[in-house]
């Protein structure tokens, strides 16, 4: 049996920053400890997988000025470079690993049109969800995205997010699905 320092110990190390990175209720992914509404953005027309990842790369810095849009775009550029993060069903998870963030940020941007994005499903894309994590979270960094897919796999929340009147409305479906409240 542990003793008191070993329990203090444990409990000490359940309480990383990478635990409040993604928060779980009831085992569900919650996206508003990763996601603010400054980092929504809907109809965005852009007319490249480049020029998204620009984007995208901007709205992750919202709310963190110590970042660097330049670094951001080239950690999300390279990812892509390895192959697709288009999963299919019109989603794509752009994401990479940081230097100099504690935790996970993340950032969703509703396209105006669908723009090919080399998905699994060779469908084009209309709804991205951007992910950076520390660059020591490895498999924080894996657990995220599994829990991602597996939300935007729902085909009732993918329509009620594709539509959401404005940003507002999408934050609040995609966080409140997280969260176990109706958002339709």
């Amino acid at each position: 049996m542990p003793n008191k320092e070993q329990r203090a110990d444990d409990a000490r190390s359940d309480a990383t920053p990478h635990d409040a990175m993604a928060r779980e209720r009831d085992g569900i992914l919650d996206v508003g400890s990763l996601l603010v509404p400054a980092r929504v953005a809907v109809d965005v027309q852009v007319s490249s997988k480049k020029r998204l990842l620009e984007e995208l790369a901007v709205l992750l810095l919202k709310d963190n000025p110590n970042l660097d849009r330049s670094t951001v775009f080239q950690i999300l550029n390279e990812r892509e470079r390895l192959g697709s993060t288009g999963i299919g069903e019109g989603v794509a998870l752009p994401h990479g690993r940081l230097n100099g963030i504690d935790e996970a940020i993340a950032a969703v941007v509703r396209l105006k049109r669908p723009l090919d994005f080399d998905a699994v499903d060779q469908e084009p894309v209309s709804l991205v969800f951007g992910l950076l994590v520390p660059a020591q979270a490895t498999e924080t960094h894996l657990e995220l995205l599994a829990a991602l897919a597996k939300m935007f796999s729902d085909p009732h929340l993918r329509g009620q997010i594709m539509r959401a009147p404005d940003a507002d409305a999408l934050y609040r479906r995609i966080v409140g699905a997280t969260r176990g409240a109706d958002v339709s």
